[in-house]
């Protein structure tokens, strides 16, 4: 029986649980001394599809002066308007968790989350998500972009590891079932 696919969410967030400000900046993240990469390249060879809210991808695209960063994967944009797809990205607007469910189901590497919060919480509260691993950075920003919005829904998790990244600790759990 082949292994089905796993929705992985990997992502920064600051002290207080925040993963951008309220203006969308990262700077507080890339003021962190790190480790190299904190662990990006080896999670990037687990995942061959990531996904994202279109916000989020409106944000990479204007960071990256247009230059989509993950086109070696295979990459889908929820959205609730009209979008044309790219040669690099498929936009959504379809139901999300039967979108997802088929998606597991795929022959594949797993599956990675990219953001944002919008989208995370949608596949949060759905129990689509079964993997989070979650880097803090010794950072309290005060306000901004909660990685997890309250909501009435209930995750339980395992601790699979812990590693650190000088000064970023890194939480990898499982969603238990």
């Amino acid at each position: 029986m082949k292994k089905q696919r796993k929705l992985v969410l990997f992502i920064a967030q600051s002290l207080d649980g925040y993963i951008a400000t309220k203006d969308d900046s990262l700077d507080w993240l890339f003021e962190v001394e790190g480790e190299g990469d904190n662990g990006y390249s080896e999670f990037s060879e687990t995942i061959d599809t990531v996904l994202m809210g279109k916000r989020t991808y409106d944000w990479i695209m204007e960071q990256e002066k247009g230059q989509f960063p993950y086109t070696n994967k295979n990459s889908y944009v929820f959205t609730r308007s009209s979008v044309t797809d790219t040669k690099d990205v498929t936009f959504i607007n379809e139901d999300i968790v039967d979108f997802i469910s088929n998606l597991k189901k795929e022959e594949g590497k797993d599956i990675w989350i990219v953001g944002g919060g919008d989208i995370l919480h949608t596949f949060l509260k759905e129990k689509l998500v079964d993997e989070l691993i979650v880097t803090v950075a010794p950072t309290i920003i005060g306000e901004g972009i909660p990685l997890f919005k309250p909501d009435d829904y209930k995750l339980d998790l395992s601790l699979r590891s812990t590693r650190t990244f000088n000064q970023f600790v890194e939480l990898h759990y499982t969603v238990n079932e």
